[in-house]
């Protein structure tokens, strides 16, 4: 598959960079967004991203999950038909919208050039930078695309604002931009050199993980406060959020399936120790409203044959993986061209599969976040403090409720 060919790549790409650069170290994930392929225009939900760049700088924002004092970037052309150009990229602490501090501007360079050119298919990872970070702070990566290029590697639902302007202004303190999205293009990860004993727990999921839901440009998201609490704790672990808005398990559309993407989302990562798994619900919700008119439902038991294929891989690579409850949609989309997401029939199969969830004992450990987020009084609903208003995704209350509820002993073992 392809992805799995990509996490090797990336794997490879790592010591072959380090090598051409003359340096030596080790690194860590600190912040990440799963690259994901545009899809066709049949498909409701319509992107945000322009189809195309050119002659323009991205700049985007990153709130870094771990500190380090240096780090390196990479990027994606995953699902591009044509080699990507970068013309030049910078990375810098992020200011106020699209400014920088310009003391702490860097130029990246790519085995010692100041451009790229990435295949189809492939990621690129920058030589690393000394640059100083805090755990919670954020970093500004811009990059230029002297030639037309494509957006068919992005991420749909970055919730961060990322700043598009006409030229190559990369090393710009700040830009005026001619545009702004809340998609992230090409940009796929930020690493930094591992504190001794650090570790990388992946969250691994659709839109409930990507933080669907939550205020834009706020770092709100679950994984957003659990990292938090990490922090606050001073336990050295870095939360990968590798949440995809739409996934699903057993199959693609918004972005490959579970099975598909788990070496490289997962499995790939440097120092991976854990990894959560909530995903489900789409497989689920999917079938039969207008996001997948002519599928067939699944049943509980072929979404538990998806967990236990991902199980067995998360053991065979001794990297824990804790079980995540699929959290009450009851009335998801009403009145939208979306209904029909939730039926009754469907909530039969999500109360089946968490049972499993709960009950089956082959997870490493299980996260209800059914019964956080539950209406006591109507278990087949969100309850409304938490409910940002379709009735599916979590509002800011509900995902730091959430991350409150996590056991960190469970996620992060005492030695």
């Amino acid at each position: 598959m392809r992805c799995s060919v990509v996490g090797v790549g990336l794997f490879l790409a790592l010591s072959v960079t380090g090598a051409a650069a003359g340096e030596s170290g080790d690194w860590i994930g600190a912040w990440s967004a799963s690259p994901q392929p545009l899809w066709t225009a049949d498909f409701p939900p319509i992107p945000t991203l322009p189809r195309l760049l050119f002659n323009q700088t991205v700049r985007e924002i990153a709130w870094l999950h771990l500190g380090g004092n240096r780090v390196r970037i990479v990027l994606s052309n995953e699902y591009g038909q044509w080699p990507l150009t970068i013309g030049e990229a910078h990375v810098a602490i992020a200011g106020t919208g699209a400014a920088i501090d310009p003391a702490s501007d860097r130029k990246l360079t790519f085995g010692g050039k100041d451009s790229i050119t990435v295949p189809p298919g492939a990621p690129a990872i920058s030589d690393p930078v000394d640059l100083a970070v805090t755990p919670l702070s954020s970093l500004a990566v811009s990059l230029f695309l002297p030639q037309s290029s494509p957006t068919d590697t992005f991420h749909w639902d970055g919730k961060q604002t990322a700043f598009i302007a006409a030229g190559n202004q990369t090393a710009a303190s700040d830009i005026k931009a001619d545009a702004t999205t809340l998609s992230r293009a090409f940009l796929s990860e930020i690493m930094v050199d591992a504190p001794s004993g650090s570790q990388a727990i992946a969250t691994f999921g659709d839109s409930i993980t990507d933080g669907d839901g939550s205020t834009p440009d706020a770092n709100h998201r679950w994984p957003d406060f659990l990292a938090k609490r990490l922090v606050d704790k001073q336990i050295g672990a870095a939360i990968l959020n590798q949440g995809i808005s739409g996934d699903k398990v057993l199959s693609d559309r918004l972005g490959a399936n579970a099975l598909a993407r788990f070496d490289r989302d997962v499995l790939s990562q440097p120092h991976i120790a854990a990894v959560t798994l909530m995903m489900g619900i789409n497989d689920i919700g999917w079938p039969g409203c207008a996001l997948a008119p002519n599928d067939k439902e699944p049943t509980a038991d072929d979404i538990i044959a998806g967990y236990r294929q991902l199980i067995m891989r998360a053991h065979a690579r001794d990297v824990r993986i804790i079980g995540v409850t699929l959290t009450p949609f009851e009335d998801s989309f009403k009145g939208t061209p979306f209904e029909g997401y939730y039926t009754l029939d469907k909530e039969k199969i999500r109360v089946a599969v968490n049972d499993w969830i709960r009950t089956g004992g082959e997870f490493d450990g299980v996260i209800d976040f059914d019964a956080v987020v539950r209406d006591p009084d109507h278990p087949s609903r969100i309850l409304a403090a938490f409910d940002h208003g379709d009735h599916l995704h979590p509002n800011d209350a509900g995902y730091q409720k959430m991350a409150e509820s996590i056991d960190l002993d469970m996620l992060v073992p005492k030695k």
